[in-house]
């Protein structure tokens, strides 16, 4: 059977197993606010005010101008945020124009699960990994609930509500870089020997949240690396070391094993847990159908890049420029994104995001296989 009639099958039977779960006699959740902890997959904004300034061609195609999106437009996290009619969500890092009354981002482009001894300078890595993201949000709340309580009602209005913090959905989008930081350094038996501290370390994070009262969590597991087209434009890669829809097998099989290690630890988490509902996301799944039906969703071929320049060898990145023997490159926009999965070899366009996101919004990718607007309930 090839893998897009099981994929179709397994959205089919999840979309039954919700029906006979009884859905239509739950309740829409009432989620105040959104509180996401990631990396550049669902960086809204952090990673520029922390790092860099924003600049074009990102942002060309929703915003018209550059917010520190790794992206042409809007990313997964906008799309569940406009879902829940909850406005997009401001970087936690970010002290300009911003409010926080329905939630705050943490995600950081280049972040990591567990902490890495390297650096963003050195290979991309973020000082802020999810364990420092979970102690800004502690801080996050105690700050905000104290000028919460102080302040009028001119101060209050860009504050979270602290009766809200209990309503609240929390995401979890990140362990890409992890296991890109395992691929760097080439020792599969170290890989596989941290994955159960990469997974335990994203369970803490969720334990400390539940004791600080978060109640419902939305968890996405991490993309098929092996499927991203910068990893692809190498010359020596072998026929034999990719799948049939062109993805890299070794790597993507570091993904799964994470994917794994992670739903396990998850349906444990809610053993743990009486009081959360814990819905685990398979983004891989819903990114790799996508990829291997490319040219059939009205998409180029997913190896193909948007903005940026990887060809020979030479990797310039999405709005770079680099002197080339002697003639100037500038890795700009291809000019047509929405035809693109890829945006810049890494990150996928928004028109890609969009495809993804509405599929992971209805809970045909979930475990339980609950729509993001009833993720509070447990089945």
């Amino acid at each position: 059977m090839e893998t897009a009639e099981v994929l179709i099958i397994m959205v089919v039977f999840s979309i039954l197993s919700v029906e006979s779960a009884g859905l239509e006699d739950l309740k829409t959740c009432d989620f105040r606010a959104v509180y996401n902890f990631g990396d550049s997959n669902s960086d809204t904004g952090g990673g520029s005010a922390a790092f860099w300034i924003a600049g074009l061609p990102p942002g060309e195609t929703f915003f018209g101008r550059p917010v520190g999106r790794a992206s042409d437009g809007r990313l997964i996290i906008d799309f569940i945020a406009e879902h829940l009619e909850l406005p997009y969500l401001s970087p936690y890092l970010d002290s300009i124009g911003t409010s926080f009354r329905h939630g705050a981002n943490f995600a950081i482009g280049g972040s990591t699960i567990r902490p890495q001894n390297e650096s963003m300078s050195l290979n991309g890595v973020s000082p802020f990994s999810l364990d420092v993201q979970i102690v800004q949000f502690g801080n996050f709340k105690v700050r905000t609930g104290y000028f919460y309580e102080r302040g009028n009602a001119k101060h209050r209005r860009n504050l979270p509500r602290p009766k809200d913090f209990s309503k609240a959905l929390y995401i979890f989008d990140i362990g890409q870089n992890d296991i890109a930081a395992g691929l760097r350094k080439k020792n599969d038996s170290d890989f596989h020997a941290s994955v159960p501290d990469i997974v335990d370390q994203l369970a803490q994070a969720v334990l400390n949240l539940y004791e600080d009262g978060a109640r419902t969590f939305w968890i996405h597991n991490t993309g098929p690396i092996g499927c991203l087209p910068v990893s692809l434009h190498h010359h020596d890669i072998h026929p034999q070391e990719l799948d049939k829809h062109g993805c890299l097998k070794a790597q993507n099989a570091y993904c799964m094993e994470f994917n794994r290690k992670l739903k396990d630890r998850v349906m444990k988490l809610r053993n743990e847990l009486p009081h959360a509902a814990l819905t685990y996301v398979d983004i891989y799944a819903a990114k790799y159908e996508l990829i291997s039906n490319a040219e059939k969703q009205g998409f180029v071929g997913a190896a193909n890049i948007c903005c940026g320049f990887h060809e020979d060898e030479i990797q310039v990145y999405c709005g770079h420029k680099q002197n080339i023997n002697g003639t100037e490159i500038y890795a700009g926009s291809c000019g047509k994104p929405l035809d693109y999965i890829s945006w810049d070899g890494v990150h996928y366009s928004e028109a890609a995001n969009r495809w993804i996101a509405h599929r992971v919004i209805n809970g045909s990718f979930s475990d339980p296989p609950l729509p993001v607007k009833h993720a509070c309930h447990k089945l």
